[in-house]
């Protein structure tokens, strides 16, 4: 069965931080439960219905050896636990994809959620009694890729370019440590990127927080590469933009770990890096940017307090959105983007109102849909915060939280890819939005 690259990104949490997951409790939750009484008049079955959707939403993590707390290979292991099943997946906890599905945006490429035919399926299957059906109806057992290897080379071939991170010994416990080494590309002139994908080490996975990088050519910024955080596979950069390499650039890497019981000994950090071709020029400019919420200046978040932040954004030229990444700690739990129209208009480009951050998802606009901004517009970042003890991933609620770069700490900011266009290229992307389908140029989606 031919699986859709984004459903093995989830392979890239590890055990450190399913060990996160035991600290505040999730774990507790998985026990051991099977379906109620059975429905004579549901004839779902788990080897024809049940099992095709398992492999495609559930399986890369739920297997022997991976991350997830519990094999779904095999019907007995689904069976005992059917209900909590249903209940993660009908509450959309599961596949882990935080984002509203009745909020703003919903065409987004590289999307992990269930639909919810499956959804339904899955709890007409409980209902039923959890049957397991014919053995004849089973599928074939998918074969799932080697963690090692770079996930977006299923779709772009082999890199281009790898940029090795300078090797670093992480500790068994201490203190969050950053690492910041410098080393050159090799690319000798300027090109544009396809894609980008950053791979800690498969062990390394447990203890990399983030690992962002940026271009530097004679010691001096030259504009960003990528961002990496738990959860995230890479970045797709639209046809017709380009997100540039200069030539001769040197890779700048920012890199925090966090040690969790895990001693590696000379961990690195590869960037994987397509590229364009040669005369490949694209038509406008793309770029990844921090943008801060509350200017990204400090907050203190009181013992079971709760905050809110905002932040305003414009532009000197018509822009496209093309995706957004909330960022945060343990007490952001909630974030969204809306544009607000110079003419007054507000709209709610997208909402994530179960933030998680085990898992950071860089939400990537279908073509026909990513927001266009006029000069004149604002983009409008609110962030939630929630330091009590409702909140299920708070570590302690008796502290006072600040901002900050440690885990501890919390962060205020969303990474936003934006493709930065003329009047004229504005108008031309109004216009073939306007077109019949059938009218509209082909994209790679």
């Amino acid at each position: 069965m031919q699986m859709s690259i984004h459903r093995f990104t989830s392979q890239i949490v590890t055990a450190g931080v399913f060990a996160l997951l035991v600290n505040v409790g999730t774990s507790q939750q998985l026990i051991a439960q099977t379906g109620p009484s059975p429905d004579p008049g549901n004839d779902v079955t788990f080897t024809r219905d049940v099992a095709p959707i398992l492999q495609a939403n559930c399986q890369v993590c739920h297997q022997p050896g991976a991350i997830g707390p519990m094999s779904l290979m095999e019907y007995q292991d689904v069976r005992r636990y059917a209900r909590r099943i249903t209940r993660m997946v009908e509450a959309r906890d599961m596949p882990p994809y935080q984002y509203d599905a009745d909020v703003g945006i919903q065409d987004l490429k590289e999307d992990w959620r269930m639909s919810d035919d499956d959804i339904a399926t899955i709890s007409a299957w409980v209902a039923a009694g959890s049957p397991e059906g014919d053995p004849a109806d089973m599928p074939e057992p998918v074969e799932w890729p080697d963690p090692a290897e770079f996930k977006l080379a299923d779709r772009f071939g082999e890199p281009d370019v790898i940029v090795y991170s300078e090797p670093y010994n992480v500790p068994e416990v201490g203190q969050d440590r950053w690492w910041r080494p410098i080393v050159p590309t090799g690319v000798t002139s300027d090109r544009c990127i396809k894609a980008i994908e950053t791979k800690p080490s498969v062990v390394g996975r447990a203890v990399a927080h983030h690992a962002n990088s940026s271009f530097r050519v004679d010691g001096e910024s030259a504009g960003r590469l990528s961002e990496y955080a738990l959860g995230k596979v890479g970045e797709i950069v639209p046809e017709g933009a380009c997100r540039r390499i200069p030539a001769n650039a040197d890779v700048a890497f920012d890199i925090h770990y966090w040690p969790n019981g895990v001693e590696i000994e000379g961990d690195q950090i590869e960037v994987a890096i397509w590229l364009h071709d040669e005369d490949y020029e694209g038509t406008h400019d793309q770029s990844l940017t921090l943008y801060y919420l509350n200017g990204g200046r400090g907050f203190d978040i009181a013992p079971h307090g709760t905050l809110m932040t905002q932040g305003f954004h414009s532009f000197d030229t018509p822009v496209r959105i093309d995706s957004w990444q909330p960022h945060g700690h343990t007490r952001l739990v909630a974030m969204s983007i809306q544009i607000l129209r110079k003419n007054g208009r507000r709209e709610t480009v997208s909402m994530v109102s179960n933030w998680s951050a085990l898992w950071h998802h860089s939400h990537i606009y279908d073509d026909d849909v990513a927001p266009l901004l006029e000069v004149g517009d604002q983009l409008i970042l609110t962030g939630w915060y929630d330091n009590t003890e409702e909140n299920r991933y708070n570590p302690d609620p008796d502290q006072w939280v600040g901002i900050g770069d440690r885990t501890a700490d919390e962060m205020s900011h969303a990474w936003i890819a934006v493709t930065h266009l003329d009047e004229e290229g504005f108008q031309k992307i109004k216009a073939e939005r306007s077109r019949p389908v059938s009218q509209q140029p082909d994209r790679d989606r």
